[in-house]
C-alpha cells in the first residue's frame, strides 16, 4: 500500500492515526511498530518509521510508558548520613557522573538520599512503585539494611562498591581497595619509612575495612611491626585530626601515615603540623580518592591512591542498560583497578 498524504492544520501536532494513515496501516499496527514489537513485518515497520519522521511525530511519554512500562527515569540512590553526602567531594563526582552517564543512555536521573534505616521502607516503596526502570545504589556500610531490601525488588538494580553485608547474587561494581592500600604502603616502605600508621574508615564501612586489610598485608609482609597503630576516622577532615591526635600520643615517633581517604588525611596533616611536624620531611602523608578538587591543591599537594567514580559509574550504567534491554548478565562483582598519584606530601 502506497504513503498516504495527511493534512495537518498548521501547527497542529501529528496523531498516531496520522502517522497510520500515512504509512497505509492500521493504528494497531503504526503502534506496534513504534514500540518495538517483533509481530510486525519489517516492511511495515520501515514504512510507519518513516512516516513518523516525515511528520515529525513524537510519541507521548506517558500514554507510551504504559504500553512499554518504562518511564524513561532511573534512580540514584545514596544510602549514607546527610552530611557525610553533602561534605564528601567523591559523592559530588558520583552525582555529576551519574548523570551526564545517564542522559547519554537516554535517561533521566532521579536522585534519593537514604539517611538512616528510617528511610529504607519509603525508599523501597518508592522504587517499587514503578516510577524508575532501574537503580544505582550506592550502600557500603554492612548493617545497611537497603540492599537486601531492594534485592527483593522486581527492579534492576547495580550497586557501586560493595551492597551491604551481601556477598552474591548481585550486580556489583566496586575498585581493588585492598590493593590500593598495599600500594600506598609499598611505597612509604620502599622511601624508608619505619613507623607507618593510619587513619582507618568506620569498620562497618566495606571499602574502609578493604583498606585496613591492606594497609595491614603490605606491613605484614615485610615483617613490620605496627599492624595495631591505627585509629578509626569517619571519612571527615576533623575525624582525621582526632583520629591523628590519638595516633601521636601513641607513637610520638611514628614517621608516615595513610589515610583511607583524602578528607580524613587533610585533617591528619592539619594535627601534624600543629603538633610541629614537618610534612613530608618528618612524617610522609597518604590519601585515599585523588579527588581533583582537594588532593592537588593542598598543601603539601597530596600522594593518593588514585580512583575514578565517573568510571565506575559508566560500568554500572553499562551493565543497568543491559539489564534493561533484557540480556542475560550474570551477577557478579566487577573489580576496577587503582593506581598511585605521588606528589609531594609522600
Amino acid at each position: 500500500m502506497d504513503d498516504q498524504t495527511v493534512d495537518l492544520q498548521d501547527g497542529a501536532r501529528p496523531t498516531l492515526e496520522d502517522v497510520a494513515a500515512h504509512a497505509g496501516v492500521s493504528r494497531s499496527t503504526a503502534s506496534r511498530a513504534l514500540n518495538g514489537d517483533t509481530y510486525v513485518s519489517a516492511r511495515a515497520r520501515e514504512k510507519v518509521l518513516a512516516s513518523a519522521a516525515a511528520l515529525g511525530y513524537s510519541p507521548n511519554q506517558a500514554a507510551r510508558s504504559l504500553v512499554t512500562r518504562r518511564t524513561g527515569a532511573v534512580a540514584v540512590v545514596l544510602s549514607e548520613a546527610e552530611a557525610t553526602v553533602l561534605d564528601d567531594p567523591y559523592f559530588a563526582i558520583v552525582v555529576r557522573a551519574a548523570f551526564r552517564a545517564l542522559a547519554d543512555a537516554g535517561s533521566q536521573m532521579l536522585l534519593m538520599f537514604v539517611d538512616s534505616a528510617d528511610d529504607v521502607p519509603r525508599t523501597v516503596r518508592f522504587l517499587d512503585g514503578g516510577h524508575v526502570d532501574g537503580a544505582l545504589v550506592f550502600a557500603s556500610h554492612q548493617k545497611d539494611p537497603l540492599p537486601a531490601a531492594v534485592q527483593q525488588l522486581r527492579l534492576p538494580v547495580v550497586f557501586g562498591g560493595p551492597a551491604g553485608n551481601l556477598t552474591s547474587g548481585v550486580h556489583a561494581v566496586d575498585f581493588d581497595n585492598r590493593a590500593g592500600a598495599a600500594a600506598a604502603v609499598e611505597h612509604l616502605i620502599a622511601s624508608g619509612r619505619k613507623q607507618i600508621a593510619m587513619v582507618s574508615g568506620p569498620p562497618d564501612h566495606r571499602a574502609a575495612a578493604d583498606r585496613l586489610t591492606g594497609w595491614r598485608s603490605a606491613l605484614t609482609a615485610h615483617k613490620i611491626r605496627g599492624t595495631r597503630l591505627f585509629e578509626q576516622g569517619d571519612f571527615t577532615i576533623e575525624g582525621g585530626r582526632s583520629a591523628m591526635a590519638k595516633l601521636l600520643a601513641r607513637k610520638p615517633d611514628l614517621d608516615a601515615v595513610f589515610a583511607a581517604s583524602d578528607l580524613m588525611a587533610a585533617g591528619a596533616i592539619r594535627e601534624l603540623e600543629a603538633a610541629g611536624r614537618r610534612i613530608p620531611d618528618d612524617v610522609a602523608v597518604i590519601g585515599f580518592d585523588d579527588n581533583p578538587v582537594l588532593a592537588p591543591v593542598m598543601k603539601p599537594p597530596l600522594s593518593s591512591v588514585h580512583q575514578d567514580p565517573r568510571l565506575q559509574v559508566r560500568r554500572m550504567v553499562e551493565t543497568l542498560t543491559a539489564l534493561l534491554a533484557g540480556e542475560e548478565v550474570t551477577p557478579a562483582r566487577h573489580m576496577l583497578g587503582v593506581s598511585l598519584t605521588l606528589r609531594e606530601s609522600g
